[in-house]
């Protein structure tokens, strides 16, 4: 099945729709501070990515793309995209709103990172992300999956499955 997808308006009334979200999800996927911090900077490029059902926002994502100097999961170095909070609200889960955001994000040709949020770890398996390990500093919390176009591979990286 195919979904529209549209970047959202940076507005009050896509704030309103984020507010329904917000009673169902888990507190960590809410993006309504983000939202927020976008109106009061009156951001033009919105990062949020939406699927309406009639007039109602169903799901949602935020996409960012992130420049290869501030690279640090993809050896050599690279522009990719950074996604964050997919969330479906739950009467639409598990019937391709998740995999449709994620689909529009991959069109895009550049590698993918995200970080799955709780009990998801199996739909990232299934969209072809995986596992990497990386080098930091310090330990950020974070658990990376990474998805590659083809023909772009990681080099020179211990990547693990």
């Amino acid at each position: 099945m195919s979904y529209k997808i549209e970047r959202l308006k940076v507005n009050y009334k896509t704030l309103e729709d984020f507010k329904k979200f917000k009673e169902y999800g888990v507190q960590e996927l809410s993006m309504i501070e983000d939202l927020e911090a976008n109106i009061i900077e009156n951001g033009s490029e919105s990062p949020f990515y939406g699927i309406y059902f009639g007039d109602n926002l169903v799901a949602r994502m935020n996409l960012y793309q992130v420049d290869a100097k501030f690279n640090r999961y993809f050896e050599p170095p690279q522009d990719y995209l950074e996604l964050w909070k997919v969330e479906v609200l739950p009467d639409f889960q598990s019937k391709g709103y998740g995999t449709a955001l994620v689909q529009f994000a991959k069109e895009f040709g550049l590698p993918i990172k995200t970080n799955p949020r709780i009990k998801s770890k199996d739909f990232w398996t299934k969209m072809g992300f995986s596992s990497i390990q990386y080098d930091m500093d310090r330990d950020l919390g974070e658990n990376p999956v990474v998805w590659f176009p083809n023909g772009v591979t990681e080099q020179g990286s211990d990547k693990k499955a």
